[in-house]
């Protein structure tokens, strides 16, 4: 792997990537899921055992930021995990990243907040407002709003800019296309950018129809596949790399790598990334049930289930023994099939899966008792990525008939990420 002539890195980062990459993690090694193994200091942690992510090292990227006038790209996964003791009990607690940097005298200027917000409350898709941070009383910029992108302005008198967010690694999630856009501002403006690693729970495999460059959007900038396997600091040097920015422009890139990770890691996020994926399952799920998003199903919005289950109120009762009523909830204001029986699966069982399943939306679609209401076209395209899989669905092609149409491109793929692996 071409890890140094990538991205910098400081001495101490060069010294770790020597000395990891001679120490891959076996397959059966033990997995890291649980909030007491992640949450610790760099000073607490058992480095045989913990993943240390990027923001937790601080001495890697402290002294860049030192008397310079910075902006973070943040949610509330951006945080500082940490270990402490109380009556003889050990306990996990975390400090918000922007908290932390003020604490210890860096001077950020305004935060930029993606989809769902600095807090990472609003709905999907809900367009957010600018405003003012109360905790800290900073700026905060909205890039799911009327901008999606930084403005010159935003960037004026900023020395370096910070992005720290929790990824799932699916290309419809919305954070990677932010990360895109931010760089190309940045490149734009002649800004550093520093890229504070985190684990990508879907790293295990790669799979999925790859965008096709007519359907580009919001949900997807690149052709790249459904679920990529890279981390979001492995990603961004690959839209750096392969002069995917506008204008065919680098963006002076720097990125703080993870300890003790590798793709094979089992990591559990111990904060959700957003309203809807609520936990592991559901993280798990996602990259195949948020297929359903380009349609008129519902995909456990409005329950507690979400994307741990689907269902409409137009497929057979007959087929389906689940049955449930979406209802607004945290996360969903206005959930698809609002206050109506809706028939489907329960998937909160379902095994850890290492490939995207196309047999839910194809059995929903086989036992739509409507099927005019099933697909919405334009939004499901642009989920999918292409034209061809709704066709192939609606011509009742088998799951392995459909995914052996997209393999050349996953193979072809697979070659270019090779370049930019750093675990």
């Amino acid at each position: 792997m071409a890890i140094f002539t990538i991205f910098k890195v400081t001495v101490l980062s060069l010294c770790f990537c020597f000395l990891s990459c001679g120490q891959k993690r076996s397959p059966n090694s033990k997995a890291v899921h649980s909030e007491a193994l992640i949450n610790q200091t760099p000073d607490t942690l058992d480095t045989e055992k913990e993943i240390v992510v990027a923001a937790n090292r601080t001495e890697q990227y402290l002294s860049m930021l030192k008397s310079k006038k910075i902006a973070v790209v943040a949610n509330q996964t951006s945080v500082i995990f940490k270990k402490s003791r109380s009556n003889s009990q050990t306990l996990n607690t975390h400090t918000h990243l922007v908290d932390s940097l003020l604490n210890l005298g860096i001077n950020i200027e305004k935060v930029f907040a993606p989809e769902h917000g600095f807090r990472g409350k609003a709905d999907a898709g809900e367009l957010v407002n600018d405003g003012v941070d109360n905790r800290t009383g900073l700026p905060i910029i909205s890039l799911h709003g009327k901008n999606k992108k930084p403005r010159p302005e935003h960037l004026r008198d900023i020395d370096f800019l910070v992005f720290d967010i929790q990824d799932v690694g699916v290309r419809f999630y919305t954070y990677i296309t932010t990360l895109q856009l931010v760089m190309e501002a940045c490149a734009d403006a002649q800004i550093p950018v520093v890229i504070l690693d985190r684990p990508n729970p879907n790293a295990h495999y790669i799979d999925g129809p790859t965008m096709e460059a007519e359907h580009t959007s919001f949900l997807g900038m690149q052709k790249i596949p459904l679920v990529y396997g890279m981390t979001i600091g492995e990603y961004a040097t690959m839209i750096n790399e392969e002069g995917w920015l506008q204008n065919g422009l680098k963006v002076d890139l720097t990125v703080i790598p993870l300890e003790n990770y590798s793709h094979d890691s089992d990591y559990s996020l111990p904060i959700r990334p957003s309203p809807n994926l609520p936990n592991n399952q559901s993280i798990n799920i996602y990259p195949s049930l948020g297929l359903f998003e380009g349609t008129n199903i519902n995909a456990g919005r409005g329950t507690e289930f979400q994307f741990q289950r689907y269902g409409a109120s137009f497929l057979d009762s007959t087929v389906f023994d689940l049955n449930y009523v979406p209802q607004p909830n945290f996360g969903s204001k206005y959930p698809k099939e609002e206050g109506k029986q809706c028939f489907g699966e329960d998937l909160t069982k379902y095994p850890r899966m290492s490939s995207v399943s196309l047999q839910w939306i194809i059995k929903a679609y086989k036992n739509a008792t409507d099927k005019s209401k099933f697909f919405n076209t334009n939004g499901f395209t642009k989920h999918a990525g292409t034209e061809k899989l709704q066709q192939q669905i609606e011509d009742g092609l088998l799951e392995e008939e459909i995914k052996a149409t997209w393999q050349a491109d996953t193979e072809n793929f697979k070659t270019i990420r090779t370049k930019y692996l750093i675990y």
